[in-house]
């Protein structure tokens, strides 16, 4: 497969989509019950954990407009990068602000990156986006996010992942969580993620190579920041996270942290065979 960028890819760097959200009450208190937080607790005009924007400003695709796998149809949202399998990766994140209940507020998508590569696991591409959360002209976050694309799985082959490692153990706080489908319906249906290998058992196994509905990454590190958030005093400026191995539905996740200096916390996630399958790095400051 070619190495090199398409006119097409070309012409879609440097775009922007622009998503309106009012930052509802009736939102909030599902998110907050869903995390297993008393939803009573919110009231209008509460300032929100700054790590929750990405809890709001789904696309709303038409129906008509998703693919085979559930994500949005190649070039409707996002570019039409010619690999079938899409898969966040890594964040950087910077938080001067943060949304508040019954905010009016934006999030506005770029594409920074188109990048193809050939990795260890097969041939990939790696989108880059930014958003940019603002609250009129008042920035509350800026997020660059990475998406991995990749080649299909054979009839028969399981997916490849990166080879294990065991997560350490060493921690000034550890959380453990399970992962019932519950929790995941939920957190696709706060997110309007439809991707089929979250929910799909037969899809997950028979199209994309895995043994079992996929946990996703976006909910994994929810559960992780918010772990930080709980254990750490001050507030949450920015952090930097990136995925390293599938998690999946029905299995009992380990968090945990250590804190450093200058505020800042390293914080991981393993999985009930103790593999590290994800972790972050915090910034704290003094509380608002």
């Amino acid at each position: 497969m070619s190495m090199e960028l398409s006119e097409e890819l070309r012409g879609w760097i440097g775009r922007k989509r622009v998503v309106e959200e009012d930052i509802g009450i009736g939102q909030v208190r599902r998110i907050a019950g869903m995390l297993d937080m008393d939803p009573d607790t919110f009231r209008r005009g509460d300032a929100l954990p700054p790590h929750w924007f990405n809890l709001f400003f789904a696309d709303a695709t038409r129906q008509s407009a998703l693919g085979h796998d559930g994500h949005p149809a190649p070039g409707v949202i996002l570019p039409p990068i010619p690999l079938p399998r899409r898969m966040g990766a890594g964040r950087r994140v910077e938080m001067p602000g943060q949304l508040r209940v019954g905010d009016a507020a934006t999030r506005t998508a770029e594409v920074l990156a188109i990048v193809p590569k050939q990795a260890r696991t097969g041939f990939i591409t790696v989108l880059t986006m930014r958003h940019t959360i603002a609250r009129g002209p008042e920035i509350i976050a800026t997020e660059d996010f990475d998406a991995v694309y990749r080649e299909a799985v054979r009839a028969g082959e399981k997916s490849a992942t990166n080879t294990p490692v065991v997560a350490p153990v060493q921690a000034d706080w550890t959380e453990q969580r399970h992962l019932p489908p519950t929790l995941l319906f939920r957190y696709s249906a706060v997110t309007w993620n439809s991707h089929r290998i979250h929910y799909d058992a037969d899809y997950s196994r028979d199209e994309e190579g895995y043994p079992n509905t996929v946990q996703n990454g976006g909910l994994t590190m929810q559960l992780l920041l918010d772990a930080a958030w709980r254990n750490t005093r001050g507030r949450m400026l920015g952090f930097s996270a990136r995925l390293t191995r599938p998690i999946h539905v029905g299995d009992t996740i380990t968090l945990r942290g250590a804190r450093g200096a200058d505020g800042v916390v390293r914080c991981w996630v393993a999985d009930s065979q103790g593999f590290q399958c994800g972790e972050a790095e915090c910034r704290f400051g003094d509380a608002a």
